[in-house]
């Protein structure tokens, strides 16, 4: 975790801390501090139902491109950890997941540029780092390596923006340490795969999500983004190889 931050804070300097304008597949970032709305208020010129609201916050948010750190307290670590997004002014993408493979135990960061879909373990005291290429510009992440929180930087926001998609939406209040309109989504699909997790999801008027609470845990922006770098490197060299799964490795005695 200290690799990623100190990472992480490295990109926030370079960047500048000017803040303006993230996804996995299309990107799309910052803002400063905004006052806290009442939940649902809708942002300026917005459709009044909660649907169009959070449709036209999502379409804002899309246009973004942004450096942002956010504190992720998941349910199954010991301590919250920290979710770096950088979404850079060329389209690139990078989303530093704490604990996103091997059952919590291996920080990556998933990364998109025009060569492809990346899996990143990231760079520590303890290794050196590398990424593997899973897919093709604009391609999936496989479910059984897919830590599923860039989803919520990403491809959900192409849901949110899709009147057609299955959900219901509706005012929410916001949670500790998020400001914003604040939103309930549920799936009304009579399928078990949801088209995104169901959660709040909360926005300030610019498109910045300010905080998300889904089966993830608590998702909270720190503090104001900072303005967006020219593109994403990789963090790591490219290797052969298999990418990590998210769930834990088999024990010593194969179980």
């Amino acid at each position: 975790m200290i690799g990623v931050l100190c990472l992480a804070a490295a990109l926030l300097v370079a960047a500048g801390c000017g803040g303006d304008q993230p996804a996995m597949g299309d990107p799309g970032g910052g803002a400063g501090a905004e006052e806290p709305a009442s939940p649902g208020t809708p942002a300026p010129g917005v459709p009044g139902d909660a649907r169009g609201q959070l449709a036209a916050l999502a379409a804002a948010a899309k246009d973004r491109r942004t450096v942002a750190f956010y504190t992720l307290h998941r349910p199954d670590a010991p301590e919250p950890g920290t979710v770096v997004v950088t979404l850079a002014a060329d389209g690139s993408w990078r989303v530093d997941v704490p604990g996103g493979a091997h059952g919590g135990a291996v920080d990556v960061g998933i990364v998109t540029n025009a060569n492809g879909l990346y899996q990143c373990v990231l760079p520590s005291v303890s290794q050196p780092g590398s990424c593997v290429r899973v897919a093709d510009p604009g391609g999936a992440m496989p479910a059984a390596v897919d830590p599923r929180v860039p989803h919520i930087f990403t491809t959900w926001r192409e849901v949110f923006t899709d009147r057609r998609a299955p959900l219901s939406v509706s005012p929410a209040e916001p949670f500790a340490g998020v400001s914003g309109a604040c939103y309930s989504v549920e799936s009304t699909a009579a399928s078990l795969l949801s088209p995104v997790a169901p959660g709040i999801y909360c926005y300030t008027p610019d498109g910045t999500l300010t905080g998300a609470r889904t089966e993830f845990g608590p998702l909270v922006l720190a503090w104001p983004p900072g303005a967006a770098p020219p593109t994403v490197p990789l963090p790591a060299p490219v290797v052969d190889g298999d990418p990590l799964p998210t769930a834990p490795p088999p024990s010593e005695n194969g179980t």
